[in-house]
Formats: C-alpha cells, sequence, structure tokens
C-alpha cells in the first residue's frame, strides 16, 4: 500500500469512526485507535463496550512489581539513600545495610501482607541477590509468586556488546533456576535501559514480556523478528522511590493509589486497564509503608471486578486475546527510540 492509499485509508477510519461516535457514544480511545495505523486492523475495535478485556469479565486487573535487589548493589557507590557518595571506593557500610532491610524485614513482611489480602506478585530478582539469599528466593516462589529476571547485578548492562549482554541475562537467569526451580519469562533492565539488541536476546532466551517501557495502562504486543513479544507496562508516578523516605507523607502516598485506582475503574466501564504499583524489597517494606499498603489492598478488594495479577499471568493473557490487545509494528530501536527489533 503506498502512502497515498494509507491516507485514505486512514481518513476513512477516522470518519466511520467519528461516525459511529456520533450515533452510539463510542468512547474516544475508540477513534485513536482507528486513525492510527502503527495497531493492527484486527484491534482498532479493541475498545468495544461488549468485549471481555479480563479473565471473568473483571473491570481492572491491578499487578505488584516486587525488586528483590538487596545484595547485587555494588559495594561502594550505590544510589539511593545518602547524597555524600563514599571517598576513594570504599565500602558503603550504612547504604549496604539499608539495602540489607529488604533481605532481614522488607520481603518477609511483604509477602505476609500479600498473604494477608491473597495477592500474588512478580518479584524481579537480581541473580547476585538471590545467590546471596536463595532461601528468600525460594521463599518467594512457594508462596504463589513469579520470579522474574533482572539482571547479573543491579547495574547498566546498555552499554554491553551482544553477547555480553546475553551472559548477563543468563546470569540471573541461571541463579534464579538455581535457587527456585523457576525459569523467567519477565524481563525488567536497571532503571528500565535496555540496548537495541535487548529484546531479541530476551526473546531467543525464552522470555515473553519485559516491563521497561511506562507509556501505557494495559499491555500491548510488539511484534520482533522472533514474533509476538508483550509488554507489561511499568509505572513511574506510582512508584515507591518517587515517595522517599525525606519528606515521607503516608497519607499523600494512600491518597494517590486511591485516585489511580478510582480513575483506572471508572475507566475500565469501556475498555482495558491496568493498574501497576512498584515496590521495593528496601522501601516498601517498612512497618509504615506497609500499613499504607495494607489499607489500599482493603479498599481495591472491596471493589467487585478487580482481578489482581501476576505480570506473567497478563502477558499470557494479551496473547491469548489478540484480538483485544494493542499491536505494534515498530522500527529500530535506534530509529524510533522505543522497544523493537535491532536493525
Amino acid at each position: 500500500m503506498n502512502n497515498q492509499d494509507l491516507l485514505i485509508k486512514r481518513r476513512t477510519l477516522l470518519a466511520a469512526g467519528m461516525a459511529a461516535a456520533a450515533s452510539s457514544s463510542s468512547p474516544a480511545s475508540t477513534l485513536v485507535a482507528a486513525a492510527n495505523p502503527s495497531v493492527n486492523e484486527a484491534n482498532e475495535n479493541n475498545m468495544s463496550l461488549n468485549r471481555q478485556f479480563w479473565p471473568n469479565n473483571a473491570r481492572l486487573a491491578i499487578s505488584f512489581s516486587l525488586m528483590f535487589e538487596a545484595g547485587g548493589q555494588p559495594i561502594s557507590g550505590a544510589p539511593g539513600f545518602f547524597d555524600e557518595p563514599m571517598q576513594k571506593g570504599l565500602p558503603d557500610l550504612a547504604t549496604n545495610g539499608a539495602f540489607q532491610y529488604g533481605v532481614y524485614e522488607g520481603i518477609p513482611r511483604i509477602l505476609d501482607l500479600m498473604d494477608k489480602h491473597q495477592v500474588k506478585v512478580s518479584s524481579f530478582m537480581i541473580g547476585q541477590a538471590v545467590d546471596k539469599a536463595p532461601d528468600l528466593a525460594r521463599e518467594i516462589v512457594k508462596r504463589g509468586h513469579e520470579a522474574a529476571g533482572h539482571g547479573r547485578t543491579w547495574q547498566n548492562s546498555y552499554f554491553l556488546d551482544a553477547d555480553a549482554e546475553r551472559r548477563f541475562i543468563m546470569d540471573g537467569v541461571e541463579s534464579i533456576h538455581k535457587a527456585t526451580g523457576q525459569t523467567p519469562v519477565g524481563w525488567n533492565a536497571y532503571y528500565l535501559r535496555n540496548s537495541p539488541h535487548t529484546f531479541d536476546i530476551l526473546q531467543s532466551l525464552g522470555f515473553k514480556y519485559h516491563i521497561d517501557e511506562p507509556s501505557a495502562d494495559q499491555p500491548f504486543i510488539i511484534k520482533l523478528k522472533g514474533g509476538d513479544f508483550v509488554t507489561v507496562p511499568y509505572t513511574l508516578h506510582m512508584n515507591d522511590m518517587l515517595f522517599p523516605f525525606t519528606g515521607w507523607n503516608p497519607a499523600a502516598y494512600e491518597q494517590a493509589l486511591k485516585d489511580e485506582f478510582d480513575q483506572l475503574y471508572e475507566e475500565g466501564a469501556h475498555r482495558r486497564r491496568m493498574m501497576v504499583i512498584g515496590l521495593h524489597d528496601r522501601v516498601s517494606g517498612h512497618a509504615n509503608r506497609v500499613r499504607v499498603l495494607d489499607r489500599f489492598l482493603t479498599y481495591a478488594r472491596s471493589k467487585p471486578g478487580v482481578w489482581f495479577a501476576r505480570k506473567d499471568e497478563i502477558a499470557a493473557w494479551a496473547l491469548a486475546h489478540r484480538d483485544v490487545t494493542p499491536v505494534y509494528e515498530r522500527g529500530s530501536p535506534t530509529v524510533t527510540g522505543l522497544p523493537g527489533s535491532a536493525s
């Protein structure tokens, strides 16, 4: 199809969508899908009021990420707690102690909270962290949570060549499998930053999804050279890292969680919606933060039609229901600036 034909088709689709909206009050999102030539035609009506977006016709999916990173950080220079770095590369004992809180207190407390509310999470595990606390990794999986990949160590890997990056990912996978018996199918990079080769590498290693794109409030499929690959979008604004220790306001965090839920729950009557909450072992595992999460979970579970899901479950549902899942064909990341197959 040439550019002129594509333009005519796009205008026709848009006109049809506008006419439908005028006669049946179709949501505006239908028009967006119809006018976007990068979304497969089969998905142009994926906002239909009559479609089942989630299992049991749930109105909203909620998914928690639990980052298991304690022990995977560099012994000196790890960011996150103190503004003044250690000098001369000496071990940063205070920062390492703050990380270790996640192993001693944070993850066990979060696991107990999730048991209380019968919620399962996806835990993105650093291989080196798992090597240092394999019993904790096993406990996470034993309680029904997902073990997902987060690399060998808590550091950037996007600058590695393709072979070294593959090894970096595989080292983490091997540590997780050795400790838990589970082989990860989901991926999260350090600060979400991947190389142009990452997604092809992940797919070749059997991964099914990644979370390193905070671009949407629903899962979608990107077409890689090796086939379909799911994005289960991450969250930045609902990440516990954006509610720091200094100036911590538990009421503000709780209100933010409820406001996010209420808006997405309302939209969920007409289109697929997903709420994502990012937790870190050494942050959300503190006693007062768990209290806030406890109150929020009580609130969210009081509403009908909410599916609390692991991210591998969401990815599997998206692949199995491709007709209501956006599918994007993208060029190389070096051209588009978005995740896709390397050229």
